[in-house]
């Protein structure tokens, strides 16, 4: 009885990835973020944190489950809900800009989104352009920009 049920299983596996790639999923969890970047615009350094919602869909067919989210630059935090978010459904990662705590002038940070997706790892940009009080001057000292 035991290894009918084992042979029937292992039968069923392949037949349900079939399926999904018919219908357009990935057998698995599949994340696909609404943007792929976001860009603040200029902000001034002393004007207190930005946020900006990252909206993703698990287009798979099992759950998805954030593990980590990282920032380059300790002026990104990255906050996310670490329950698994449903095939189907949507999730959100809030992103928090503290211009305070970086250098004048443009940006551009990387934000790595872990998960049990087959992809592992996706890759969201924001950028930007962080003014001081008086202006800034560009990072490579050429101009000078008046707010």
């Amino acid at each position: 009885m035991m290894k009918k049920l084992l042979t029937l299983l292992l039968l069923l596996i392949p037949l349900a990835s079939l399926q999904a790639k018919e219908k357009g999923q990935t057998a698995g969890a599949a994340i696909r973020l609404h943007a792929t970047h976001h860009n603040f615009g200029d902000t001034p350094r002393r004007g207190g944190d930005l946020s900006y919602e990252l909206h993703f869909t698990n287009e798979g067919t099992a759950p998805l489950i954030l593990t980590r989210v990282v920032t380059s630059c300790s002026c990104l935090k990255a906050h996310f809900h670490r329950r698994p978010v449903a095939v189907g459904e949507e999730g959100v990662i809030r992103i928090v800009y503290e211009p305070q705590k970086s250098e004048p002038g443009t940006f551009s940070k990387v934000v790595q989104i872990y998960s049990n997706a087959e992809s592992g790892r996706v890759i969201f940009t924001v950028q930007g352009n962080s003014l001081d009080e008086d202006g800034v001057k560009s990072k490579d000292n050429k101009e000078k920009v008046k707010r």
